[in-house]
Order: C-alpha cells, then sequence, then structure tokens
C-alpha cells in the first residue's frame, strides 16, 4: 500500500468520525421556506448521534458481508418507521436519547470489533436501537409537515448515510484489504468514544 493510500484510509476515518461539533439537534426548518420532505431530509443530519450510528450501521454491513449488507440497513430504516409512527401516535418511550446515544457506543463497538454475529442477531441489535432514532424524528416533526412528506425525507437520509458508511469501507478495501480493516477497526473505535461521551452526556 502506498502513503498516498494510507493517508487517504486515515483521511476517511477522520471524516466518518468528525462530521459534526455539534451534540445535539438545533431545529427544523421552517416550513414557510420549505417542505415537509426537507424538514425530514435534515432532520436526521442535525445531530452527530445519528450521523455516527447510521454511517455506523453501513460499515457494520459491510464488515458482516453477504446479505447483511441489505438486511442491516433495511432493519434500521422499517424500525426507524416505526418508531417515528409511535411519535406521531403519541406513544412515549423512555430515554429516548440515552438510548440514542447508546447506539453511537454498541454499534461503534461491534464495527471496531470485527464481530461475528449473524445476520439475525445483528439486525435485531441494530432494529432496537433505530425505533429510539426514529422516536426521535416523529416526536419533532414540524406541526404543520405533511407527515408523508416528513418521513419519506428522514428515510432518505438515513439510507443516504447508510450508503456512504457502505460505500466507503467498499472504497477502503479496493486499496488494501488489510489496511483497510485496520482503518474500519479504528473508525469504528472513534465512533464508540464518541458515543460514550454522549452516553455520558445524556445523565
Amino acid at each position: 500500500m502506498t502513503r498516498k493510500r494510507l493517508l487517504s484510509c486515515i483521511a476517511l476515518a477522520a471524516s466518518l468520525t468528525c462530521t459534526s461539533p455539534v451534540w445535539a439537534h438545533p431545529g427544523h426548518l421552517d416550513l414557510q421556506n420549505g417542505s415537509a420532505f426537507i424538514a425530514g431530509l435534515l432532520h436526521p443530519l442535525t445531530g452527530l448521534d445519528h450521523i455516527l450510528a447510521m454511517v455506523a450501521v453501513g460499515l457494520l454491513a459491510f464488515n458482516l458481508g453477504g446479505r447483511a449488507l441489505w438486511a442491516i440497513p433495511a432493519s434500521f430504516i422499517f424500525a426507524m418507521i416505526g418508531g417515528g409512527a409511535l411519535a406521531m401516535a403519541g406513544v412515549h418511550l423512555p430515554m429516548v436519547e440515552s438510548a440514542i446515544a447508546t447506539s453511537v457506543l454498541v454499534i461503534g463497538l461491534l464495527v471496531a470489533m470485527q464481530t461475528s454475529l449473524s445476520t439475525p442477531t445483528a439486525a435485531l441489535i441494530v432494529a432496537s436501537f433505530a425505533l429510539f432514532h426514529g422516536h426521535a424524528h416523529g416526536t419533532e416533526m414540524p406541526a404543520n409537515a405533511s407527515a408523508f412528506g416528513y418521513v419519506l425525507g428522514f428515510i432518505t437520509a438515513t439510507a443516504a448515510l447508510h450508503a456512504s458508511g457502505i460505500l466507503a469501507a467498499i472504497a477502503a478495501s479496493k486499496w488494501s484489504l488489510r489496511y483497510s480493516q485496520s482503518v474500519l477497526r479504528i473508525t469504528g473505535g472513534l465512533v464508540a468514544a464518541a458515543g460514550l461521551a454522549l452516553t455520558a452526556s445524556t445523565f
């Protein structure tokens, strides 16, 4: 592996874990200046917790390989929709922010450890956390937003973040499988460290 490629892999790891200095979600788009779809699209991108967890899901899917490449992201998205529906129906879930922060820690650790979990087990873990991510999206939906447009927006953003994790891992593996695994372990560790900080901040 050339020095240039090694530096590129390191830059990849840094970019995936330093996407935003903001922990919290600063708010939603004013629907007078945009659509419900745009509001939903932006919501997962306004918090580092959502971004890291969703990109890490893509990295985990790549690590497991095979049907996990689609099954892990799909399980997250379907459970997230369920969580959003619960919030829109007024159903309360406890400790939502803590669960979201913990998801960053746990999924980051699974990536860092290069886990050999079965696809159904990993999908169940990911889906359990996705329920809380979806609940947060649904809770913060603007009052005058179309539910369909808003949900479609956060599904699109989530799928894009999953895909970015998978594509980043694929790109790294094309350079060198040996070094890319090290980079993914480091990236998972950094994501887990961020998750630990996020979890601590919620208590």
